[in-house]
């Protein structure tokens, strides 16, 4: 544990459910923990206790990739988890593949509801449905393209990168056909008690956390995060996008929770602290934009900013993420007036600090 993570408070200790289980966590809301086949290796799902129009059962946040490993653990937390009652709604946070993967496949299997953003939704339809090269997504030929403009010139990561143009419709097969729209503070009636949504940006679109004051809990998707700070990156499909301040701006939809409130994130342990961790990650930030512009007395590109953000030896998925993140930095200093840009005579986008 580093000492970001001791300044928290971990009301469960080092408890983490087994495969196919859920644990009570606050009344009526329960974890889950399903495997992803990356580094970050699990992604937390939430089944709350629920009533609707009179018909008991379960409302679950967020379902994993679709994979049949994990297709076998909700086959387990479905037989013995649910009471012997229904699902009836599928609320999903945004539109990354560990949260919407399987979203499809549970709403169909109960013949239950989608509630979910539509800025996300709308992107999960069309990465999903983008099974050509380059048609959406953080992979393929527009990624390729993107990667090279900023700087990544290994072949043998752009060719991996260019072969991957199926991640996202691999990982998500299909989006339910319709939805129920979920908006900025909506109340969201789950089990007697009123969920207020918070919406973020940075991250995804238009992401959703949910706050219980009956509970004091906070279900804070990936906008939170305990150990990990949350990926706000600038991708092919939105090449000017700036991300970075609107993650911040964002974080200040945190402040009027109270200090005490329990954080149910998307990765890592439920933890007290959430004013805490958004400081820490508010100065990471800082620090990491300061180190950018100082590497930015001489031009560069994305590329060359990776090690100034990453000091470790990243896989490929890592690498692409890594790409996005640092251009997110470079787009806010640029944005701000920090920095200069130009194309230069190689094709690559370069930063300049302007004196």
């Amino acid at each position: 544990m580093n000492h970001q993570e001791q300044a928290l408070g971990y009301p469960l200790g080092d408890f983490l459910p087994a495969p196919g289980t859920a644990h009570e966590v606050a009344d009526g809301v329960r974890w889950i923990r399903l495997p992803l086949p990356f580094a970050l290796d699990h992604v937390n799902a939430w089944l709350l206790r629920d009533e609707i129009d009179g018909r008991e059962g379960w409302t679950v946040i967020d379902c994993g990739i679709s994979r049949d490993t994990v297709k076998a653990q909700w086959e387990s937390i479905f037989r013995d988890e649910l009471q012997g009652l229904p699902v009836l709604r599928v609320l999903v946070t945004h539109m990354h593949p560990d949260h919407i993967g399987l979203a499809d496949w549970i709403c169909s299997r109960w013949q239950a509801p989608l509630w979910t953003s539509m800025t996300d939704y709308a992107v999960a339809r069309w990465w999903s449905a983008a099974a050509d090269e380059g048609l959406g997504g953080p992979t393929g030929q527009a990624a390729v393209d993107h990667f090279v403009r900023h700087g990544l010139r290994d072949p043998e990561a752009l060719d991996k990168i260019r072969q991957r143009a199926r991640y996202y419709p691999d990982l998500v097969p299909s989006v339910p056909a319709s939805f129920v729209r979920v908006m900025d503070h909506d109340l969201v009636r789950i089990g007697g008690r009123d969920w207020r949504v918070i919406i973020g940006y940075g991250h995804a679109p238009e992401h959703i956390s949910l706050y219980s004051a009956d509970l004091n809990v906070l279900i804070s998707g990936d906008m939170v995060l305990p150990r990990i700070s949350t990926n706000v990156s600038v991708f092919s499909h939105e090449p000017e996008g700036n991300p970075l301040p609107l993650y911040l701006m964002s974080l200040d939809r945190y402040h009027d929770l109270p200090a005490d409130v329990r954080v149910l994130p998307s990765h890592g342990r439920p933890f007290i602290g959430v004013h805490e961790r958004i400081a820490q990650q508010r100065a990471h930030h800082a620090a990491r934009l300061q180190e950018v512009v100082e590497a930015c007395a001489e031009p560069c590109s994305a590329a060359d900013i990776v090690p100034v953000l990453f000091r470790r030896e990243l896989d490929l998925h890592q690498l692409t993420f890594a790409m996005g993140e640092a251009l997110a930095h470079l787009h806010a200093l640029y944005f701000e007036g920090v920095l200069s840009r130009r194309q230069d005579a190689d094709g690559v986008v370069r930063f300049s600090r302007i004196a």
